[in-house]
């Protein structure tokens, strides 16, 4: 596996419009890659680039998100938190867990050292992706996220040697 340079904390990002700006203090739990539908149609992309993060470690230092609530394709509440002006997502929230936030990856200013370390709902992605590397696949939603939490665990330790 490349080696690849780990951010410098803290580290910021935005909505594509600047009215929302976010840093983050401290090294995500995850990164997963969604290939659900709903994510499909909510990033009008393949996927999004998921990274729950701790709410300590994270605050927004400019600009008021507004937001709107869902039913998430793992079952329970969402809260998504978006741009007024410009519509871009920046997070969101499950009902039940305010300890963690989950970014849209895609946001931060600096993108060069994001890896995803799994990829769900596999059963939905768009036929033409191809997954590289070692992350690990599931055709719906794990069972105990904490094997996404250890695979990037993994992954980001074997970064670095």
């Amino acid at each position: 596996m490349p080696k690849f340079k780990h951010p410098v904390f803290p580290i910021q990002g935005g909505c594509p419009c600047g009215a929302i700006r976010y840093e983050l203090t401290a090294m995500p739990l995850a990164l997963y890659a969604c290939h659900c539908t709903e994510c499909q149609k909510r990033s009008g992309s393949a996927f999004a680039l998921n990274m729950p993060v701790q709410t300590k470690h994270y605050r927004i230092i400019k600009g008021e998100p507004k937001s709107w609530r869902a039913a998430s394709p793992g079952g329970g509440v969402t809260t998504a938190r978006f741009c007024g002006d410009c519509g871009g997502r920046i997070h969101g929230e499950r009902d039940g867990r305010p300890e963690v936030n989950v970014l849209r990856a895609g946001t931060l200013d600096d993108t060069t050292w994001l890896r995803p370390a799994a990829h769900m709902f596999m059963r939905s992605a768009q036929p033409w992706e191809t997954i590289s590397g070692d992350a690990v696949c599931f055709d719906t939603a794990p069972d105990d996220f904490a094997v996404v939490g250890q695979a990037w665990q993994a992954l980001m330790k074997a970064s670095q040697s």
